[in-house]
C-alpha cells in the first residue's frame, strides 16, 4: 500500500467519527436518555396516550422554535416570539368574536405577526441596533398593547376554522393533530431554504462573520430583514396552532415561550453566537424540551421547578458550546 493511500485513509474519517460529529447526535442521545429515565421512573410515560400528548405539547414550541433558529442563526436573539404569537391569537379571536370572515381574521394576524418581525429587523438590519434590545422592547410594547387590547382578561375563541389545526387523526395507536402535521411541513421547508438554497448558505455566513459576508458581496441587511420576516410568519402560524390548541385568547399566556424556545434551539445545537446548527436539532431540542416537561409534570414535580431545570439546562448547553469554539 502506498504512502499517499495510507495518508489518505487517515484524512478520512471513520463512519463513527462522522455520526458523532453530526451536531443532532449529542441532543437525539440527550433526548433518549431521558426518555429512558422517566420510561423506568413512571410506566404510564411510554403510554400512546401520554406520547400523544408530548407532541401536542411541543406544537407551540417547536414551531416558534422555527423562527428563533433562524434569527439565532445569525447571532441574534428573539425575546419577543411569545408576545408576538400572543399577539396573533389576540388580533384573530377579536376579528371573529366580532363577526369577521374567521380566515380573513386569521390571515390579518398572521399579517401583523410578520409586521412584527418586519419592524424588529428593520431596526436591526436598518439602523444597526442590538437584537437583544430591540426585541426587548417589543415585548414591553406588545405585553401592553395586548392587555388594552384585550381590556386586560382572556377570552374564548370558538370558531371552528380557527380552531382546526387542533382536530385529531389517528396514526396507528397515536392521536395526532393537524398541527403537528403543518409544524412538521415548516421544519421542512425552512429545512429546505437553510441546506438547499443560497439564501440558507448567506445565513449561516451572515451569523459566521457579517463583514466577512458583506465583504463577498452578501446584502447582509438585506438578508437580515428576510430572516426576521420569516421568523414573524412562522410566529403568525403558531399563533394560529395555539388557538387550535386551546381555543381561548389570553394576553398573559405563553410566558415562558421566550425560554423554552431558546432552550430547544441551543440544546438542539445551535451556537448562540452564531453560524452554526441547524432544523433537526431544533426539533430534538424542542421533543427534549417536551419529555423534559411532561416527565417532571408525571412525576408530580412543581411547574416553577420545571422552569428551573429548563434554565440550568440552556447555561449547561451555551456553556458547552462555548468550550467547544475554544476548543476550535
Amino acid at each position: 500500500m502506498s504512502t499517499a493511500t495510507i495518508a489518505s485513509q487517515q484524512d478520512t474519517p471513520s463512519l463513527k467519527a462522522r455520526i458523532l460529529g453530526t451536531p443532532s447526535v449529542g441532543p437525539l442521545l440527550v433526548l433518549v436518555g431521558f426518555c429512558v429515565i422517566f420510561a423506568l421512573t413512571n410506566p404510564r410515560f411510554l403510554a400512546t396516550q401520554n406520547i400523544s400528548i408530548i407532541l401536542q405539547q411541543t406544537v407551540i414550541i417547536g414551531t416558534l422554535a422555527i423562527g428563533q433558529t433562524l434569527v439565532i442563526l445569525t447571532a441574534g436573539i428573539d425575546l419577543a416570539v411569545g408576545a408576538i404569537c400572543v399577539l396573533g391569537t389576540i388580533v384573530a379571536g377579536k376579528l371573529v368574536n366580532l363577526g369577521y370572515d374567521p380566515v380573513l381574521s386569521m390571515g390579518i394576524a398572521v399579517l401583523l405577526c410578520t409586521g412584527a418581525g418586519l419592524a424588529a429587523g428593520s431596526l436591526i438590519a436598518g439602523l444597526r441596533l442590538p437584537p437583544f434590545i430591540v426585541t426587548l422592547g417589543i415585548l414591553g410594547i406588545l405585553t401592553a398593547a395586548l392587555r388594552l387590547i384585550s381590556e386586560g382578561g382572556a377570552f374564548p375563541v370558538r370558531d371552528p376554522f380557527l380552531a382546526w389545526t387542533g382536530n385529531t387523526m389517528k396514526v396507528g395507536g397515536f392521536v395526532l393533530t393537524y398541527g403537528i402535521l403543518i409544524m412538521l411541513a415548516l421544519y421542512g421547508f425552512v429545512w429546505y431554504l437553510l441546506n438547499q438554497t443560497k439564501w440558507g448558505r448567506h445565513v449561516y455566513a451572515i451569523g459566521n462573520n457579517p463583514e466577512a459576508a458583506r465583504l463577498v458581496g452578501i446584502p447582509v441587511r438585506r438578508h437580515l430583514l428576510s430572516v426576521y420576516l420569516l421568523a414573524g410568519f412562522i410566529y403568525g402560524v403558531a399563533a394560529w396552532l395555539a388557538l387550535g390548541r386551546i381555543p381561548n385568547a389570553d394576553p398573559n399566556a405563553m410566558q415562558t415561550a421566550n425560554l423554552d424556545s431558546i432552550t430547544a434551539v441551543v440544546i438542539g445545537g445551535t451556537s448562540l453566537f452564531g453560524g452554526r446548527g441547524g432544523l433537526i436539532g431544533t426539533l430534538i431540542g424542542a421533543l427534549i424540551v417536551g419529555v423534559l416537561r411532561n416527565g417532571l409534570t408525571l412525576a408530580g414535580i412543581d411547574p416553577l421547578w420545571q422552569d428551573l431545570v429548563t434554565g440550568i439546562l440552556v447555561i449547561i448547553a451555551v456553556a458547552l458550546d462555548q468550550m467547544s469554539r475554544r476548543r476550535s
